[in-house]
């Protein structure tokens, strides 16, 4: 590992990409800290802190919502663009399908729509969020009204777009995956203070004995932080193995030499996880900008996540989500016909209909293993408050570690492949 980093950093083309991304970053950590002129940051942090839609949101944009900066919004209507024009071209909308199908130049047509459609997502997510700030926390320090509420969301929405060019700048002339980088950044900026912050409650510094009990319990967190980080990587790389053989090979192959077809454990990501937290949060978000009354206040109660019954319901959609999502990522009919045009099977099954009903055997037998990783990992911020004394916003897990660990894993992946290509390419001029 030390070896590889070394190498990337001598490397000069590859170095002068990890310093222009270090750059962008830097720019937009910059940017984090900004707040929109005319807006009292300090009355949104009790809000954040009892709403998770808005704690989802605060994570991604790397704390940035609970200043209400330039770049509170984050690129999450980005990604809300890109999940519903993914969604639209499976076989709904025929022009995006067919546009999804065309090549290059189909995806570029399908990211210039994604975009649009993220200006327009940005503008009204923008506008409703300071509304709403403002009815229920008072942000606006000169009033409310119609103008300042569409000079604010203008701002935000600038700040969206411009976050996106920072994203294709880095993709472009940095070490590439911009959007996932930004996420990146933004999770990892809040894990000193979230550390910080889980130090100061557990160690209690006035007393010795209580303080060497703080520092064992403070030295467990870290260790069981560490162990989901490896849990998350080992899902992450876990695959099943599909033995397939080409009808053209005359020859038999030995174990070692056998083609194998991967399908991963977690083909759905944190995308399942993001899914079931907009459905349980968004009508408790709409709920909190009304009166109270005895409908709102029993369905909070169903439908809390500090509750067991709201767990049991955000569990089941989360295991729903994960088994639409992977179907709609890997498609069994679509592999098998690849298979068959390539001349290959899977020995003991007949190429066709048979071979796709084996795959969407194997494929809802391993998701249901996905399933359960990423239930437990999405359980674990609101179950560890309810049994331990730590507080709900630094407890472990969640969909943080699993977005940051593979971004980093998948960006690793693309450094070490660039520098084997350098290597080659040396020893090719050698």
């Amino acid at each position: 590992m030390l070896q590889t980093f070394a190498g990337l950093f001598r490397n000069k083309e590859i170095r002068k990409k990890i310093f222009f991304t270090l750059a962008m970053l830097f720019i937009y950590r910059l940017g984090s800290g900004i707040p929109v002129p005319g807006v009292d940051a300090a009355a949104l942090t009790a809000g954040i802190a009892d709403n998770s839609i808005l704690g989802m949101m605060n994570l991604l944009g790397g704390g940035a919502l609970q200043r209400l900066s330039v770049f509170a919004l984050g690129v999450t209507p980005y990604i809300t663009a890109s999940i519903i024009i993914q969604l639209m071209s499976m076989d709904v909308i025929p022009a995006l399908t067919e546009m999804a199908k065309s090549g290059q130049q189909g995806r570029m047509k399908l990211d210039k729509i994604t975009r649009y459609m993220g200006v327009v997502l940005a503008f009204i997510q923008a506008f409703t969020m300071v509304y709403a700030f403002d009815v229920s926390y008072g942000v606006l320090t000169n009033g409310g009204s119609v103008s300042t509420y569409l000079y604010v969301a203008t701002v935000l929405t600038a700040g969206t777009m411009f976050l996106l060019w920072i994203g294709d700048q880095i993709s472009s002339k940095g070490i590439g995956n911009g959007i996932s980088i930004i996420i990146f950044a933004g999770i990892v900026a809040n894990i000193p203070f979230q550390f910080f912050q889980v130090f100061n409650t557990l160690v209690d510094t006035t007393n010795n004995t209580a303080m060497f009990s703080g520092l064992l319990t403070f030295f467990l967190y870290v260790l069981i932080y560490l162990l989901i980080i490896v849990l998350v990587i080992f899902m992450q790389l876990a695959v099943r193995k599909i033995p397939v053989q080409y009808t053209s090979s005359g020859m038999k192959r030995g174990r070692n030499d056998m083609t194998y077809l991967p399908l991963k454990i977690n083909s759905a990501s944190v995308i399942p996880v993001i899914f079931a937290s907009a459905i349980m949060t968004a009508p408790l978000t709409v709920m909190s900008f009304f009166e109270a009354n005895s409908f709102t206040t029993a369905l909070s109660n169903i439908l809390s996540l500090q509750r067991p019954l709201g767990l049991v319901i955000y569990a089941v959609l989360i295991v729903l989500f994960t088994f639409f999502y992977t179907n709609l990522q890997v498609d069994p009919e679509k592999i098998a016909e690849n298979l068959g045009k390539s001349g290959t099977y899977i020995p003991g099954i007949r190429p066709g209909t048979e071979t796709k009903e084996y795959l969407s055997k194997v494929l809802n037998r391993i998701t249901v293993l996905g399933a359960i990783f990423l239930t437990f990992i999405a359980l674990l911020p609101y179950v560890l408050p309810m049994v331990t004394d730590l507080p709900a916003s630094t407890a472990l897990g969640g969909t943080g570690i699993i977005i940051v660990v593979g971004v980093a894993m998948e960006t690793m992946s693309q450094l070490k492949g660039q520098l084997t290509q350098k290597s080659y390419r040396g020893f090719i001029q050698k």
